[in-house]
């Protein structure tokens, strides 16, 4: 062991850390958060503050949800540590998947099939949030069949028209974007609930193997239950209509301007001279 192995192990150990880190704050954070958003198309059908019912109140709090969020405080401060971190991990993850040397050839464990379907699903992953945004965040509509232009105003139908693959129907392009999207939510789920168990190990919080088997079924657990989640915001999406999801989409936003209204007037009468606010 040379003078340098010091040194650079524990830069090594440093970046390690890092990645395993990054993959859990803020973006695992965020998928479970955006995941559980996008559910609520389908878990919203038991919100009883909405009118309608079924897939209406889904829609409704759908929307709610997406309108909050986009009028968060600091939202773009938060996209852009959330990006740096996603870059940060996807550029070092692959650059230690190249490095790596699965053996599932030779040694067929449960553990070398983890370790090869972690690199995959990460490839798969980065691809998928490349399209995902650029389609529906960044507006490159010439992806998306029929063009559709997403828009958090319209946050449901617009999504749904995507997968579709049109307002009017379901079409050959869009079952294949609806394919994509299936295929990348299952890679990202599996690559976070996996990354989270062998994240344990790289921070040394489960060393012996009953530790590691405790924690490989909170991880599993977790792993279902998102996996659920994503499942379900899909077919929610797949079974809403898109004209009648924008006709209460349109109704939800002509409401809020009727409130906006009401409060700027309220406003402007309380600051009149001689009257009481």
């Amino acid at each position: 062991m040379t003078a340098t192995d010091g040194p650079r192990q524990s830069h090594h150990l440093l970046l390690r850390r890092l990645h395993s880190l990054s993959g859990l704050v803020p973006i695992g954070v965020f998928l479970i958060f955006h995941l559980t958003t996008n559910a609520s198309v389908v878990w919203g059908a038991a919100n009883t503050r909405m009118p309608g019912e079924g897939l209406e109140r889904g829609v409704q709090t759908f929307q709610h949800e997406v309108s909050w969020i986009n009028d968060m405080p600091g939202l773009l401060l938060i996209e852009l540590s959330l990006w740096l971190a996603i870059g940060f991990h996807s550029i070092l993850g692959v650059v230690y998947a190249v490095g790596g040397k699965p053996n599932v050839g030779a040694y067929k464990y449960p553990d070398n099939w983890r370790y090869t379907l972690q690199r995959l699903t990460g490839y798969v992953g980065i691809f998928f949030i490349f399209y995902h945004v650029a389609t529906l965040r960044w507006g490159w509509s010439f992806l998306v069949p029929g063009g559709t232009v997403w828009s958090h105003e319209y946050a449901a139908s617009t999504l749904a028209a995507a997968l579709r693959g049109s307002y009017e129907g379901f079409t050959g392009a869009g079952i294949a974007v609806s394919i994509g999207y299936f295929l990348g939510v299952t890679c990202l789920v599996f690559h976070f609930a996996n990354g989270l168990w062998t994240s344990a190990i790289t921070w040394g919080l489960t060393v012996s193997e009953k530790a590691q088997k405790r924690w490989g079924m909170v991880c599993a657990g977790l792993g279902v239950g998102l996996m659920g989640a994503a499942w379900m915001a899909l077919i929610g999406f797949l079974l809403t209509d898109p004209v009648d999801a924008r006709a209460l989409e349109e109704g939800m936003l002509s409401g809020a301007h009727e409130v906006q209204a009401e409060q700027d007037e309220g406003a402007i009468g309380s600051a009149e001279p001689g009257r009481e606010p």
